[in-house]
């Protein structure tokens, strides 16, 4: 029986525009594993490493313009947001080179013999090193900056593992041309171009996770599919990592204050964060708790202003748009829930952005509300409103855990000068500002005031990622310590210096940052 055909889809119209190839077989995944593991040897001098991330940028840019309009055709994304993502992308490899020129990432410690500790310590020489083959799931919603060049590609190659990607169905073409730049820039540096491999197919990505030669796993998608290949990773004979980023409702919290000092500017804000690439963002506020008086009407007026005058949009597929106009069918429905501005359907390919109310009241209290509680991909936020802190301790107690939480406060709230009883918070403030920051703290990887979940900056102190089922580890997939999600600690111990590894000779000949003896050596 033949594979079946990959076909690119553009979702403007639902029509096929090329057929990329076909899904792959069980032999395509083992050839494909078994040949990036294979190219581990090269990836192994970290001069050459940075050098092909580099090129990597390089060519990536070099390609913009034939890459934005592949993207866009079978996205719908846009070209002014693709050349965006593809720049952050580069960035990205960039960053990642410079980690590995630093060579901090490799945690080198050396502690020489004490006999006068207790217990004597030995000669002891630690430092980190790949895993080995990295699976790598792409998403939907990012072709660049999540999927076959994304932040999982970039980190395990940094960390001198191979890849081989599981394509997402909605972009193939844009996979293939990537995936075709990326192994061209380990030509030109002596890398096998096998250290990339990518695949197409469900199966193929079930059959990846269970390779024997996969070495770990990071996904980026759904909370069902997610969850189904986590399980799959912890069922194997031998259980490798999975870094999975699976799902948010990202809440917000607006206080009374800070609603009435500025509740316009809060709705304009939220309007335009919750529909940003047509609500099709992994950090989207889904759901909002407002104040029920004043502030929070005008807040609601300028909301239901802003979406009012955004127009409709097209989702990247069929079965994403299915999904939108049912879920915010099914939440509008339900006792109590109002809808402002309907989120719906718009004409054939397109939906249309909206927002749903309810009394916080409703879901702070188990029961058919819950499914308000659930992730809705796409231009839909809900606004549940509170009439005192107690509801707002109350619904927050009943989320799951998120990659991002937001609290807008007012000036005197953040100042920590509102007159409010001072408890201690996450940030050791008082008053109200600390209080809900210590609430939101335990719910998120990452937690913003008076601002906008959007938008995830490429930096060394970034966090995305967050408690279950945000994501499935408490690593970050985004910044310089991803590259900490592919390795492993080894210690030497007693070890002659000329069977050691440079990294961990005395005299340092590779110039590393690292604890001799207890002391930092930058």
């Amino acid at each position: 029986m033949a594979a079946a055909p990959v076909w690119s889809v553009d979702p403007r119209t639902g029509k096929q525009r090329e057929q990329v190839g076909a899904e792959a077989t069980v032999h395509d995944v083992d050839r494909a594993v078994r040949a990036a593991h294979s190219a581990r040897a090269a990836l192994a001098d970290r001069t050459v490493r940075a050098a092909f991330l580099r090129a990597a940028a390089e060519l990536l840019d070099a390609a913009r313009d034939d890459l934005v309009a592949v993207a866009d055709a079978e996205t719908a994304l846009g070209a002014a947001r693709l050349t965006g993502e593809l720049a952050r992308t580069c960035y990205q490899f960039r960053a990642f080179a410079d980690t590995v020129d630093e060579g901090a990432f490799l945690g080198v410690v050396i502690d020489h013999p004490d006999d006068t500790a207790t217990p004597p310590v030995p000669d002891l020489r630690r430092h980190k090193i790949p895993l080995g083959v990295v699976a790598v799931y792409a998403a939907s919603n990012f072709p660049f900056a999540f999927s076959v060049p994304g932040g999982d590609t970039a980190s395990a190659l940094a960390a001198g593992c191979p890849v081989v990607v599981k394509a997402h169905p909605d972009h193939p073409a844009t996979s293939e041309r990537v995936a075709a730049v990326l192994r061209a820039a380990a030509e030109r540096h002596g890398i096998a171009a096998d250290a990339i491999g990518l695949v197409h197919g469900f199966d193929a990505g079930v059959e990846l996770v269970r390779h024997p030669l996969v070495a770990a796993a990071g996904f980026t998608g759904s909370v069902r599919g997610g969850r189904a290949l986590f399980d799959a990773a912890a069922a194997r004979p031998v259980p490798i990592p999975f870094h999975g980023e699976l799902g948010s409702l990202n809440p917000v919290v607006v206080t009374e204050a800070a609603a009435a000092e500025r509740g316009e500017d809060i709705g304009r804000g939220l309007a335009g964060s919750m529909t940003l690439g047509v609500g099709q963002f992994c950090v989207k506020p889904g759901l909002v708790l407002a104040p029920a008086g004043a502030g929070g009407d005008r807040l609601l007026k300028s909301l239901a202003e802003a979406v009012g005058a955004t127009g409709q949009g097209v989702l990247l597929d069929h079965r994403m748009r299915d999904h939108f106009v049912t879920g915010v069918a099914e939440r509008a429905q339900l006792p109590d829930v109002a809808a402002p501005v309907a989120p719906g359907a718009g004409g054939a390919h397109t939906v249309t952005p909206g927002f749903l109310t309810v009394p916080a009241a409703r879901i702070a209290a188990e029961g058919a509300h819950d499914l308000l509680l659930e992730e809705c991909f796409g231009p839909v936020t809900v606004v549940a409103r509170y009439t005192d802190d107690a509801e707002i301790t109350a619904v927050l107690a009943r989320l799951p855990g998120n990659l991002t939480a937001t609290v807008h406060l007012s000036a005197a709230e953040a100042a920590g000068t509102d007159g409010t009883a001072a408890t201690g918070g996450a940030s050791g403030g008082s008053g109200r500002g600390a209080r809900l920051l210590a609430e939101l703290t335990p719910l998120a990887g990452r937690v913003l005031v008076d601002g906008w979940p959007t938008g995830v900056a490429v930096a060394p102190a970034q966090q995305h990622g967050g408690p279950y089922p945000a994501a499935t580890s408490t690593s970050t997939s985004v910044g310089g310590t991803a590259i900490e999600r592919w390795l492993r600690p080894v210690v030497y111990q007693n070890t002659p210096e000329a069977l050691l590894p440079p990294e961990l000779h005395d005299a340092n000949p590779l110039g590393l940052p690292r604890r001799y003896d207890g002391r930092l050596e930058h």
